[in-house]
Parts: C-alpha cells; sequence; structure tokens
C-alpha cells in the first residue's frame, strides 16, 4: 500500500452527514482500494470517522472473512476481536466524543466482487465489478449490512494504467505518473447505504450527455462497440429529464453513470450515481425492436430516488423500492413510446398478477418474503391505483413531500402513506388494505382503470364481449381505428390463425404484426413457401431466428438457400440467429460438408467463459440437443457448474447431470475432470469420487 495514498487519506477534511442511530453516528468514510485480480483479492484501508451519542464500551462493523493487518483509533493501536463475520473495536466510548478509526486489510471476497477474464485467453477482456444489494458489500469493505445506516463515502482506487476506473460519486483526480498505476479518487457529497457502493475497472471508453438541469450523464461502452452507443442509450437524456419533471425533486448525486458488465448477476444494479448493467443488453439497431435498454434504463434511474435518496428500513417496506422504480419506468416508457404502450403493458402484467391470484398464490406487498413480480409488478399497479385516487395534483405533491422530508434517511410504508393523506386530505386506510396488505389482485378495480383511462381497451372490451362479432385477421388489420397494441391482443384472443389468414400479417407495414405472424408459424405447406420467405431477413432477430427455423424445417430442397441467405447474421447479444444457424449447418449433411468442423469448432466456441451466460446456455443445449459435445465444451460446463450466476449455474449443473447418465459420456468426464483445477471441480466432485 502506498504511504503517500495512505497519508492523503488521513489529512482528508471530514463533513458530518449521516443518520443519527441510537448509540453511534458513523458519518464519513475514506476508502482506499488496490485490487489485485490476479489473487482475486483486495488490499484496502479505510477510515472511518464517527461521534458517540450514547456511551458504549465497543463498536462494530460487519466484515466477512477480512484478514486485518492495522486497526488504530485516534492514532493509537485499538483493541479488537475479528470473527467470520464482523470487527469490534473495544474501547469505553463516551458520549459526546468524536473519533477517527484505521483499518487496513486483506479481503478474498467468496461473493459480492467479481474478477472477471483474468484467465482467459482473450487479452483486454478483463474487469473487475461489485455487486453489493442485499447485505454484500462487508465481503470487500468493513462496513454496515444494515442499510439504515448511511455515510458519506469517498474512494482512492488504485488500478493498471491499462483501464478504467468507475465508481460513486464525482471523480475529482486521476494521478498521471508514467512510473506507477494511477490512483483515481472519486468524492460523494452525501451519505449512501453501503450496499450501494459500487466500483468497475475495464477496458471502457465513455459518452458524455447533459441534461437539462445541468447533471452530467456518462455512458461507458466497451471501445469496439462504439457503433451501439445510440441504440443501447437511446432515449437516456430524455428519460432523465422526463423523470426529473415527474417526480418533482432534482436528480439528488453529483453525476449519473452507466456501465455495462460481462457476466452481471442481474439486468441491472441501481449503485448511487453508477448503474451496473449486463453487456447483454448492449445493441444494434435492429436488435432495439426485439430486446432493448430503455425499462431497465428508467428503473434503475428512477430507484436513484426511490431506493438510494429514500431507503427502506427493512424487506417489509421493499415496495418502497421496487414497486415505485417499476411504476416510474412505465411512464418512462408511456413518455418514449405512447400512451397505447403504457396501457397494455399494465394490461399484461394485470393478466399474470390476476392468474396467480386466483391460483390461491397472491401475496400482500407487506410480505418481505413476496416474489419479485408481487414487489415489481403489483407495487407499480399499487401506485397507478393510488394515483387514480387522490388526483394527480396531490401524487406528485405528497412524492415530493415524501422525498424532501426523508432525504438520506431510511423509510417504512407509514411514513410515505401518511404524506399522501397530508397531501390529498383523504383517508387511504381501504387503499393499504385492498392493495397493500391484500393477498388477491384486484382485477377489477383494474379494468375500470383501463376502461376509464385507455380508448384502446374501451374498444377491445367491446369486441372481446361481442359474441356475434367473427372477425378475421384482415378485418383487424384494416381497421385504422384500432392501436397495433389492440391489433395484436385482438389475434391472439382468435387463438389459432389458419393458414390463408397468415398473408395480411406477413406484409403488414408494422414489424410486430410480423413478429407475431412469425411466432404463429410451425411447418408450413408448400403452397405458402413464396409469401413466407420475406420474413427470413425481416428486420427482427427473433423473426430472423423463428422463420429460419420454420423455412428449414419446412422445406428441406430449400436449406442450403436459407442457410446461405443468413449465414452473416449474427442477431442479438446472446447471437440468437448465429448459434441456430451452426446447428442447423451442422444438421445439414450436404451444406458446406468440408467446412463442418469449423461449424463445429465455432459453435463449441461460444461455451468460453468470454461469452454472457445466455450466449453459452443456447451453446450448450444446441451441442446436447445434436449430440456433438468435444472434451473442450464439457470442460467448460463443469465450469460452468460453479457459476456465480445461480441461473446459469443451475443449468449447467443439470445438463451436466444428465450426461452423466451416459457411461461413455460419464468416462470422458471423468478423464477431463482429471487435467482441471480442484476450484473447478467443486459441484463435480458432489457426483463423482475422485479418490
Amino acid at each position: 500500500m502506498k504511504k503517500i495514498v495512505l497519508a492523503f487519506i488521513l489529512c482528508f477534511c471530514f463533513y458530518s452527514y449521516g443518520q443519527h442511530q441510537d448509540k453511534v453516528d458513523f458519518t464519513k468514510a475514506n476508502v482506499y482500494l488496490s485490487p489485485e485480480p490476479l489473487e482475486k483479492q483486495i488490499k484496502g484501508g479505510v477510515v472511518y470517522r464517527f461521534n458517540v451519542l450514547q456511551s458504549v464500551d465497543s463498536v462494530f462493523l460487519d466484515a466477512k472473512n477480512i484478514d486485518f493487518l492495522k486497526v488504530e483509533l485516534d492514532g493509537e493501536k485499538a483493541d479488537f476481536t475479528a470473527t467470520e463475520k464482523t470487527i469490534s473495536i473495544k474501547h469505553k466510548f463516551k458520549k459526546g466524543e468524536s473519533h477517527k478509526l484505521i483499518i487496513e486489510y486483506i479481503a478474498k471476497p467468496k461473493q459480492t466482487v467479481y474478477f472477471i477474464g483474468w484467465d482467459d485467453e482473450l487479452a483486454g477482456n478483463e474487469q473487475i465489478w461489485t455487486q453489493g444489494q442485499g447485505k454484500y458489500t462487508s465481503h470487500w469493505l468493513p462496513s454496515f449490512d444494515d442499510m439504515q445506516e448511511k455515510i458519506e463515502f469517498d474512494f482512492r482506487i488504485e488500478a493498471d494504467k491499462k483501464y478504467q476506473v468507475i465508481a460513486n460519486g464525482n471523480l475529482l483526480l486521476k494521478t498521471n505518473n508514467d512510473k506507477e498505476d494511477p490512483i483515481w479518487l472519486f468524492d460523494m457529497k452525501k451519505p449512501m447505504s453501503s450496499y450501494l457502493l459500487a466500483f468497475a475497472i475495464g477496458n471502457y471508453d465513455k459518452q458524455v450527455l447533459k441534461s437539462n438541469s445541468g447533471v452530467d450523464i456518462e455512458n461507458y461502452y466497451y471501445p469496439n462497440d462504439s457503433l451501439k452507443v445510440e441504440p443501447t442509450y437511446r432515449y437516456t437524456k430524455k428519460i432523465f429529464d422526463f423523470l426529473e419533471n415527474e417526480i418533482g425533486v432534482a436528480y439528488p448525486w453529483q453525476n449519473y453513470k452507466q456501465v455495462p458488465v460481462h457476466d452481471f448477476l442481474y439486468a441491472g444494479m441501481e449503485n448511487t450515481s453508477a448503474t451496473f448493467f449486463s453487456d447483454a443488453y448492449v445493441i444494434d439497431s435492429t436488435a432495439f425492436i426485439d430486446r432493448n435498454y430503455v425499462n431497465i434504463n428508467a428503473h434503475e434511474l428512477a430507484h436513484q430516488w426511490f431506493g438510494n435518496l429514500v431507503t427502506e428500513k427493512n424487506s417489509e417496506h421493499h415496495w418502497l423500492h421496487e414497486g415505485f422504480a417499476t411504476y416510474y419506468a412505465y411512464l418512462a416508457e408511456k413518455e418514449v413510446f405512447g400512451d397505447d404502450y403504457f396501457y397494455w403493458k399494465l394490461f399484461n402484467t394485470a393478466k399474470t398478477l390476476n392468474d396467480i391470484s386466483e391460483n390461491g398464490e397472491g401475496e400482500s406487498l407487506l410480505n418481505p418474503k413476496a416474489s419479485s413480480l408481487t414487489f415489481y409488478e403489483k407495487g407499480a399497479w399499487a401506485l397507478v391505483i393510488l394515483r387514480e385516487e387522490v388526483g394527480d395534483s396531490a401524487f406528485k405533491e405528497g412524492i415530493k413531500k415524501y422525498l424532501d422530508k426523508y432525504q438520506f434517511q431510511s423509510v417504512t410504508v407509514s411514513d410515505f402513506i401518511g404524506e399522501l393523506q397530508k397531501a390529498s386530505g383523504k383517508d387511504l386506510k381501504q387503499f393499504k388494505q385492498i392493495w397493500l396488505e391484500g393477498k388477491e389482485f384486484p382485477m377489477k378495480d383494474v379494468k375500470d382503470y383501463l376502461m376509464k383511462n385507455s380508448s384502446s381497451h374501451r374498444m377491445f372490451y367491446v369486441w372481446k364481449h361481442d359474441e356475434e362479432n367473427t372477425f378475421t385477421s384482415s378485418e383487424i388489420l384494416k381497421n385504422s381505428e384500432l392501436s397495433t397494441q389492440l391489433k395484436l391482443e385482438l389475434l391472439k384472443q382468435r387463438g389459432d390463425t389458419p393458414e390463408l389468414e397468415l398473408t395480411p400479417l406477413i406484409y403488414n407495414d408494422d414489424i410486430r404484426i410480423r413478429q407475431y405472424a412469425a411466432q404463429k408459424m410451425g411447418e408450413m405447406p408448400e403452397i405458402s413457401k413464396e409469401f413466407v420467405e420475406p420474413l427470413l431477413l425481416d428486420d427482427s432477430y427473433i423473426t430472423n431466428e423463428l422463420m429460419l427455423y420454420n423455412l428449414w424445417s419446412s422445406f428441406i430442397n430449400e436449406r442450403e438457400n436459407y442457410l446461405n441467405q443468413t449465414k452473416d447474421v449474427i442477431g442479438l447479444p446472446n447471437k440468437n440467429v448465429r448459434l441456430l444457424w451452426l446447428t442447423l449447418a451442422l444438421f445439414t449433411p450436404d451444406y458446406n460438408p468440408t467446412e463442418h468442423i469449423y461449424y463445429h469448432r465455432e459453435l463449441i466456441s461460444y461455451t468460453s467463459a468470454i461469452y454472457n451466460p445466455e450466449v453459452r446456455q443456447t451453446a450448450f443445449q444446441y451441442l446436447s440437443d445434436i449430440n456433438a459435445f468435444n472434451n473442450e465444451a464439457l470442460a467448460n460446463l463443469i465450469k460452468a457448474s460453479n457459476h456465480h450466476s445461480w441461473q446459469f449455474r443451475n443449468y449447467a449443473r443439470q445438463l451436466l447431470d444428465s450426461l452423466l447418465e451416459n457411461k461413455e459420456q460419464k468416462r470422458e468426464i471423468e478423464k477431463i475432470a482429471k487435467q482441471l483445477n480442484s476450484s473447478d471441480l467443486r459441484y463435480l466432485k458432489t457426483k463423482l469420487d475422485f479418490k
């Protein structure tokens, strides 16, 4: 650890922020980090300032499996006790005192910090990033798992000069010394919960926008993805400006950053001032219609107010985070895509929630163990209905007063409801009983709301309940009074589409209608070949994938033609078209037979850790379907069974289990296992005897 850095930390000026806890109030933290990726460890130091509110004989911090090199209190060696979970500093702390605590340590985090690509062969793919949501930051920094403890954190991060460093707050300085790796200094002006701490290190460029209110918006991207910046971050400024205006409270942090990372555990995470999101959402313009970043972009940005500025006291109040972020993301999409998009999205989530409720599986929004669907979607619907009940003006006034009153504090549902009652002058007891405490989904309220606010839904319910209406696909599509969303819903209500009625769908001007047509197709008769072929190269990667398989399956004599037409199409970031193409090419004996070895090699390559889990999982599945695993793919599957993403890890384990049921495959797996590191075999050891 560099002495100059530690000296800089020790003389840094401190300011007193933070939530007043019962006995000790930690107000300020200066953190120094020096990641060592090859050892997958972090050398760190932290200086805390705290005030004693009531006399106590010890203070503690959460610290998971951390080795402590030095612990000092007010410049003197401190008496401390460390366990696998905490560090306690023993001292007679008297009311009214202020103290400075210095800790130096080494952390080898088993989770929360992810060292990506350092053992891969592809140079330039290396990353380090964090994911602290829950109670995980204490795996790499002695801190506070309790999200009610809010502190102003500043960072000093040392990293290899080849990489960019991104963290919470404003970049004050990057040291410039050709002989040493630079130090990046980040400053936060306001307090935050430690689960929202984050840093990322990797190879990035950035686009800088400025909001109407003057906030810098930094959109990061990999240097090779410069052509994907616009479609990936499309509408970012519009969303930012809309949310500031709609919420009525200025963006609470110094700047805003968005950073794609590899192998991320979720779609996105709202770290204070620095959203991290999966690089599977870095897209080109064609992919925008199929799967874009707009909703995640708006959702994580909304969290900067709802979750970061005001924070739930515990999971019983989780609606105040996820329901609000989901709702405001929907409003942002309404601003971008229009009213009809908004109301039909609400309709579709309501259908899902109602089905679950009718099956007796409905959940209260105050249940701390409720599902994500409840917290996100039912939570958003609760706000839709609440706004309808109190009116726009009172709703926006209540939101503003709630955020202003409880900024940088922890809150309860009652705190929020109290502010809405004051703003509206209404008793919200019944709303709380039905929408927050109740387990059933109030579908009648939903229908009434949609019928009142959406002309599209009024028309839908009229058409749906007209028993004499035997409308055809052509009649639906020709009706100029119907929106695209309504047309799609009416087409879905019809069930199976007769073959002859596919023609008007295929030649429709709206890409979403054409995509629906592709989804309805299966194996097709010869008579339909000519008019369905145009969809093979339509402006949708999902349509491309569906039609390649449908046409390849239906018209054997044209397989070479279809493969030739699509040989250069990659598809979405999950490489949906390319992976299918390789599989079909391998399964077509007469198609470029001398190239099959290269097609197989390429398909195998997509099982490597340099690709995101979605790509790898599809490649594994296709290899399994055509019985084409080789030693490289099996080795990658064994490693994947220990992946940090539980969804992908579970998939890999299930597939590995199925392969082990085959005696020949089992022997191959046992041979390969002998060539792998012991850490790669954590799961396999539970299945095989390696003695």
